[in-house]
């Protein structure tokens, strides 16, 4: 025990560990201990922030999807990550199946039905329940869950893979910052980076490991009659903890990758069932409308503020996914940047960017294209209700209204179970990485640590509200969280253009452009 230690130890960042480590036990007590006052206290932050920050949010998320379009027009696109004779060390349906994954996964399955469904009740510019909304709150969903999202996460990841496979920096947010502040990266700043985004990835997989027993219990509920409450789900959550540290325990190759393969297969199984016994033209429709729409509308609505307004529509809406899309960024990141050596910075950005959209929005119109055609139709369902009462519950009501609901139900509950596994050890093996000192291959014993932290977070986070609280205690941390992407950006784009293979072609293309002169 004294030698397994002893290893643990010389392979850890010691501040980095034990400071994250504090943070998570001192939020564990502090739920547990201090319920309501915990609760409050998040919720009041997290409204402070989406009132007096939307403008901010607005401004930096809309930015960094211009920095990634600047960078793929940009000579750096050329840059294989790892070098130039690199090879890819996961092939493309792997390495797709890990992206979806860690970036979307559970939250995803749990929206899917429930978001337009929310905005066709209540559109932003529409007649609410027309079908004008239809189109609208499908435009809404790809909004929020669109290119802006894996914006955030892709100046994060391409920052931090530069640095570790072209620079030879550890595998650790501090890395990012290297470039601006140089060898300070080692100290105070450094480990303060790493623990915010350690603990921002806790919270960020936490939130996923809620939803997810939350939608597994409402599914055991119809099936086997279990109450659909709290003590159902930390159940739920310690079950798939014990699966998801497995996972993380057998690696990345033999755990991680086959877990996500084998989610995306039966989620595109799932997906293509709906879309055949559903309503096929009207999806496909709905789906090539709505896209037009959000294409046409996208320069309006990255940069749309509604100031003086007394509607709290974008609050609740847009600056809520910018505020949690930021503070998932760490855990994506990081996660993407290990699985992307041999990559070409072109490939990673079209993959991580057009690959998740396009299977993000052909989602939201299977699944809420569908609920919204049965709400429309009136086939003796009242989704809106449900959803009111109920959105964990929205698959699973639009699912009852298809053939084989039994069949399709039970494979929604399996994508579901796998989502909650490969979140959770995804989520645990970039805190491995970070709290090992950026080591890709962290110590098992550190693997298993984090994995049952992450668990009981989501237990505190349920206990301290459910949803709401999950919600709040993530969106507290994408204010600090944007402050270290904006930095990221600037560095970023500053190494790039230092990279030799840039300054290289820069300088070809100066002394052909002279030759011609002459």
């Amino acid at each position: 025990m004294a030698d397994l230690a002893r290893r643990l130890v010389s392979r850890m960042q010691p501040t980095v560990f034990f400071g994250s480590a504090a943070v998570v036990i001192a939020f564990v007590v502090a739920g547990a201990g201090f319920t309501q006052a915990t609760a409050a206290a998040f919720e009041t932050v997290q409204t402070t922030i989406t009132r007096y920050a939307g403008w901010y949010y607005v401004l930096v998320v809309t930015g960094f999807l211009i920095l990634t379009f600047a960078i793929l027009a940009s000579p750096a696109r050329r840059i294989r990550l790892g070098g130039p004779d690199a090879d890819p060390e996961f092939g493309r349906v792997g390495w797709f199946g890990m992206l979806f994954a860690a970036g979307m996964g559970i939250g995803l399955v749990y929206f899917g039905v429930a978001e337009p469904l929310f905005h066709y009740q209540d559109p932003l510019e529409a007649e609410p329940m027309t079908e004008a909304a239809v189109i609208e709150a499908t435009r809404l969903a790809y909004f929020h869950w669109g290119l802006h999202a894996w914006g955030i996460y892709i100046v994060l990841a391409l920052a931090v893979a530069y640095a570790h496979f072209n620079r030879g920096l550890p595998l650790a947010p501090r890395s990012v910052l290297e470039p601006l502040i140089g060898e300070r990266v080692r100290g105070p700043i450094g480990h303060g980076t790493d623990i915010l985004c350690t603990v921002g990835t806790l919270l960020g997989v936490a939130t996923s490991l809620g939803l997810g027993a939350m939608q597994i219990n409402t599914s055991l509920s119809s099936f086997f009659g279990w109450p659909d409450d709290v003590r159902v789900q930390t159940a739920l959550i310690a079950g798939i903890t014990g699966l998801a540290t497995i996972s993380v325990v057998s690696g990345i190759h033999n755990g991680v990758q086959m877990l996500s393969r084998a989610t995306l297969y039966l989620m595109v199984a799932l997906g293509t069932f709906v879309l055949l016994v559903g309503p096929t033209l009207y999806v496909v429709e709905l789906f090539v409308s709505a896209l037009g729409q959000y294409l046409q509308t996208l320069p309006r609505m990255s940069l749309y503020l509604d100031p003086g307004a007394d509607s709290d529509w974008q609050t609740t809406w847009t600056l809520f996914y910018w505020g949690w899309w930021i503070s998932w960024a760490p855990f994506v990141a990081i996660f993407v940047a290990r699985i992307s050596r041999g990559r070409t910075i072109k490939e990673f950005i079209l993959g991580v960017l057009l690959v998740p959209v396009l299977l993000t929005f052909l989602w939201f119109a299977i699944f809420g294209g569908t609920g919204l055609e049965a709400q429309r139709a009136g086939d003796g369902a009242d989704l809106i209700a449900a959803v009111n009462e109920n959105e964990s519950a929205s698959l699973r009501a639009v699912l009852e209204t298809l053939p084989l609901s039994t069949l399709s139900i039970a494979l929604a509950t399996l994508v579901i179970l796998l989502f909650f596994v490969t979140s959770s050890d995804s989520g645990s093996l970039v805190d491995d990485m970070v709290t090992s000192g950026g080591d890709p291959n962290p110590p098992r014993a550190q693997r298993v640590f984090w994995a049952v932290s992450e668990g009981a977070v989501a237990v505190t986070l349920l206990l301290l509200g459910g949803l709401t609280a999950i919600r709040n205690a993530a969106i507290s941390f994408g204010l600090p969280m944007s402050v270290l992407l904006v930095l990221a950006s600037a560095a970023l784009w500053r190494v790039l253009q230092r990279d030799p293979e840039v300054v290289a072609r820069r300088r070809a293309r100066h002394r052909g452009t002279a030759k011609d002169e002459s």
